[in-house]
């Protein structure tokens, strides 16, 4: 507020002007976001207000209920989002401007969440037992001749699930199943660790390909303790077979269903559906923006192009059951 407001309120005897303002759970760390929360800011006055919130987001807003000060989540993966959406924690959204930004395969349906940015579920591929061009599709990795050559996390992790899901969505069930029976036979060590752990093992030589996001490309450059790791390896972006992209998952936004400050919070959102807000959060996060007219940084671009999978994240949400019964009939961590 200024100082010549201030003096005029306090003059009139009249009450002090509410600031606008937005109160948003974050699983992103505050350092993280703090760009996008400015340009926000000093775009259109409104302030923000940030609660970090790394676990147990749905369940702290069911326990909140109508009382929550909570208008908007920023999150990340397609789970928590529809983990959200189910728990009747947000409400659908209607807005032009995010309609037209972001692509339909990015968006809830029933407008209830919106990809910001989105990361793709990649093949690191060691640049010296490797060669380019090897693995063109995600069904290739089944092949027999990646016996003892592959590392992955675990396949109850969120990330693996997406990407099994994702499977069923393109291949069907029985298909997928007997691909991730193929791809247990053909790891080199029982699943273990993250995603920047597959691309250490593949720097020390327990393996020649791994699956992994593509951010962690620009978290491992990044930490001089990892960058070694990152230079061992090259991003593959395999396909699905029958004509679908690469595998991607988001990073979204929702209204919660209990938004005191409705209004200041569609304007939130639709900020970050912006070219300006998106170019600023997808450098931060090493990601790619959501809408197709935002170019990604120089350092995603130059890991190389990307198709992104056209198959609406919802859908494949819908496949996680299944996919989590599948990989435990197939024992995939045993």
């Amino acid at each position: 507020m200024t100082r010549s407001i201030l003096a005029a309120a306090l003059l009139a005897g009249t009450a002090l002007p509410a600031m606008a303002e937005i109160n948003i759970y974050s699983y992103r760390q505050p350092e993280l976001i703090q760009p996008l929360l400015d340009g926000f800011t000093d775009k259109t006055g409104i302030e923000t207000n940030v609660a970090y919130i790394d676990k147990g987001l749905t369940e702290r807003l069911t326990a909140e209920g109508a009382r929550s000060p909570a208008d908007i989540i920023l999150t990340v993966d397609i789970a928590r989002l529809s983990e959200a959406k189910e728990a009747g924690v947000t409400q659908a959204v209607s807005s032009d401007i995010l309609d037209e930004n972001i692509p339909a395969a990015l968006r809830d349906p029933e407008g209830h969440w919106f990809g910001v940015t989105y990361r793709a579920r990649i093949v690191y591929a060691s640049k010296d037992r490797v060669a380019e061009g090897e693995i063109t599709t995600y069904e290739d990795l089944a092949d027999p001749k990646w016996k003892g050559r592959i590392c992955t996390r675990s396949g109850t992790h969120d990330y693996t699930l997406g990407l099994v899901a994702a499977m069923i969505a393109h291949d069907g069930i029985e298909a997928t199943e007997e691909w991730a029976r193929g791809l247990k036979a053909n790891l080199a060590r029982e699943p273990e660790g993250n995603d920047r752990a597959q691309v250490k093992a593949i720097w020390a030589g327990e393996c020649d390909i791994s699956l992994g996001n593509t951010y962690y490309m620009g978290a491992m450059l990044a930490d001089p303790e990892q960058t070694e790791w990152a230079n061992s390896v090259r991003i593959e972006f395999p396909t699905f077979e029958d004509g679908g992209g690469t595998h991607v998952n988001v990073s979204g936004v929702a209204m919660t269903n209990s938004a005191p400050n409705r209004e200041e919070a569609l304007s939130f959102m639709e900020y970050l559906a912006s070219p300006e807000a998106q170019q600023i959060y997808a450098e931060v996060v090493n990601e790619y923006p959501a809408g197709p007219d935002t170019q990604a940084s120089e350092l995603v671009q130059s890991w190389g192009e990307i198709t992104p999978d056209e198959t609406n994240l919802q859908s494949i949400a819908e496949y996680r059951a299944e996919a989590l019964k599948l990989m435990d009939r197939v024992d995939f961590d045993g």
